[in-house]
């Protein structure tokens, strides 16, 4: 007992230090983790995670991916198909076939299984793991469609890649009895649909539910884990692997449901996915061991440069040919492809399988499906921001500032970031508001910022800060209580001093968002600041010109109000902190206008008399 908690404490601490750490120095997420449980695992013999769960270890992790899977059908929206065009159709009706073809060939002519081996790991080999791709989008910066279409595939793909891989297997023990393909497909197909229609029914019964109050607020987010994790262990009874299908489709079906109560799960079901996917990768990792390496033999190297450089583009192009995607994001998507832990659990269960029906090929399997996993995540993590560098399918390079709210003094600030070359877009819902904004050619958002349909409209991931700058406190605490999860408390600002817990009138900090400049300033003093002429005064700082020396030469009201790093990260001067400024770093402050030196302002004038006295007296 004590041997497990230690091992589940390490998973905990070495999934989420390596995803600490990938937040901190930008190395991809997953490879970090690989690494993490590969040095624990068998370099150290830290970890044994067979050892330490046994015969639950398989279990657990199938439930923990069918929870993924299920929290990645949440994100799926039907009104971003909308940018996709028709990408995500045709990676599915064309895409799966085509690449279970190619990867069959592959698997035959270069890897040397034998046929039957070879047909069911290209089956698995389908999938492009959610595991994967989505911390992956999460951590890059990739324009809108691509990353929409590689999520979409991840997690339509995946039970895909499940089923392919069941019917071959069901073909190839029912072929021992003499049956055929038409024996098995319609028992599969049949399968298939019950579980998407018990999917849909438990969303359905989710839907009608949680808005009659059937359900208290405190049990909501249990009791949808606990019937998804029931959905997926009793669909698997119909049919093995058909609760990968039911609990996606369970997914998507509530995502398009329009359920007000899921948006107060968010977070919670967003924490536990990057819990889990923290765990099984650590977990993945660990339980290799050296023993199975070394059933790897050269033709396989062969077959990881196969997977990579043919089967993944040819399924791309030939399932986008003749599409409206652009050519550079086509590529892009060609080259795109990780496989996560579905593929080596999937693997795993199979290989076992195919060694009970005879096939001596199915054991090797499971490390060569650990290769794929390993080799497409290394290859793919860290070049999935150079390559869409080089074609061209970033999103903003500098992540900006969404300032909700035109009022003069947001403008202003707009202007002067926008002059220093930080992204800015001002949002609000009037668009005789936004007209000045669009006058002097910044960008805008005429929308509300708090409709549903916004997050399909303005790509919230190119904003690094959001500040609230309406003339409605109250409205600005609630934007930014409601944007806090996705862009982070720490970055979400507002006009106005944080409340005073004590005072019935006051709104209380945990609501709100950080208070704009260390006087912490509301819009009634912002509003008499800009009748007055005050403006905002960039300074470039350096070793011999430090942030004393700025402070020095401003007049004594000025606010210091941003940090902008040589990286481009931005930080705010606040009420309750200040980030520390080094040299190369650039402040900006909100300034009174200087007040004339009246003795050189006398000394000018009459300098001006003096010349117009020479030209009166000059002779004509």
């Amino acid at each position: 007992m004590e041997e497990q908690a230690i091992v589940i404490a390490l998973v905990g601490v070495l999934g989420i230090g390596a995803q600490w750490v990938a937040w901190r120095t930008g190395w991809p997420a997953i490879v970090l983790m690989l690494s993490a449980g590969f040095i624990a695992g068998p370099l150290l013999g830290l970890l044994d995670p067979h050892h330490a769960f046994g015969d639950l270890l398989e279990p657990a992790i199938s439930i923990g991916v069918a929870i993924i899977l299920f929290e990645g059908g949440l994100s799926l929206d039907f009104r971003e198909l909308r940018k996709t065009g028709s990408a995500v159709w045709r990676l599915v009706v064309f895409g799966v076939p085509i690449a279970w073809l190619l990867g069959s060939l592959a698997c035959y002519y270069v890897a040397g299984l034998v046929w039957p081996v070879a047909i069911l790991f290209a089956g698995i080999l389908v999938v492009t793991g959610p595991t994967v791709v989505l911390p992956m989008l999460r951590q890059s910066s990739v324009a809108q469609r691509p990353s929409a279409i590689l999520k979409w595939e991840a997690i339509v793909n995946d039970p895909f890649g499940a089923m392919c891989a069941v019917l071959a297997y069901e073909y190839f023990r029912a072929s021992a009895s003499g049956a055929t393909l038409l024996d098995v497909v319609p028992m599969l197909v049949f399968a298939t649909a019950a579980a998407a229609a018990l999917g849909y029914a438990a969303a359905w019964l989710i839907a009608w539910s949680f808005p009659r109050g059937l359900v208290p607020e405190f049990l909501k987010a249990p009791v949808l884990l606990v019937v998804v994790i029931s959905l997926f262990v009793g669909t698997n009874f119909i049919q093995q692997e058909t609760g990968l299908v039911a609990v996606t489709m369970m997914g998507i079906a509530l995502a398009n449901m329009k359920v007000d109560s899921l948006r107060d799960i968010h977070p919670f079901k967003q924490n536990i996915a990057v819990i889990l996917v923290s765990g099984i990768f650590i977990l993945l990792a660990a339980s290799l061991d050296f023993d199975t390496l070394r059933e790897l033999e050269w033709q396989f190297a062969l077959f990881l440069l196969a997977i990579l450089f043919l089967v993944r583009p040819a399924t791309v192009l030939l399932s986008l040919a003749f599409s409206s995607i652009p050519w550079n994001e086509r590529i892009f998507l060609a080259w795109i492809a990780p496989r996560g832990i579905v593929a080596v659990a999937i693997s795993g269960l199979f290989a076992l399988r195919l060694s009970d029906l005879g096939y001596g090929d199915g054991t090797i399997l499971i490390s060569l499906s650990f290769a794929v996993c390993v080799t497409t995540i290394v290859a793919h993590g860290f070049t999935v921001l150079p390559v869409a560098r080089w074609l061209n399918v970033t999103g903003s390079t500098t992540p900006g500032i969404l300032l909700v709210g035109a009022t003069p003094w947001s403008i202003s600030l707009a202007r002067e970031l926008t002059q220093m070359d930080v992204p800015v877009t001002i949002a609000d819902t009037s668009w005789w508001r936004l007209s000045r904004a669009r006058q002097q050619g910044l960008a805008t958002y005429h929308g509300e910022i708090l409709a549903e349909a916004t997050e399909h409209s303005l790509d919230l991931s190119q904003f690094q800060v959001l500040v609230a700058a309406t003339e409605n406190e109250a409205y600005n605490a609630l934007v930014c209580n409601e944007f806090a999860p996705e862009i982070g408390r720490d970055s979400v600002y507002q006009l106005g001093e944080a409340g005073n817990p004590d005072d019935p009138r006051s709104l209380p900090p945990s609501i709100r968002g950080r208070a704009l400049f260390q006087s912490g300033v509301d819009m009634n003093e912002m509003h008499r600041r800009q009748v007055a002429g005050w403006e905002f005064r960039k300074t470039r700082l350096s070793d011999q010109f430090d942030f004393d020396a700025a402070r020095a030469a401003l007049p004594t009201e000025a606010d210091f109000l941003l940090l902008i790093r040589k990286d481009g990260k931005l930080r705010f001067f606040t009420h309750a902190s200040r980030p520390s400024p080094s040299a190369g770093d650039t402040v900006i402050s909100y300034s009174p206008p200087e007040k004339p030196d009246l003795e050189r302002v006398q000394a000018r004038r009459e300098k001006k008399s003096r010349g117009q006295s020479k030209v009166e007296a000059k002779p004509a």
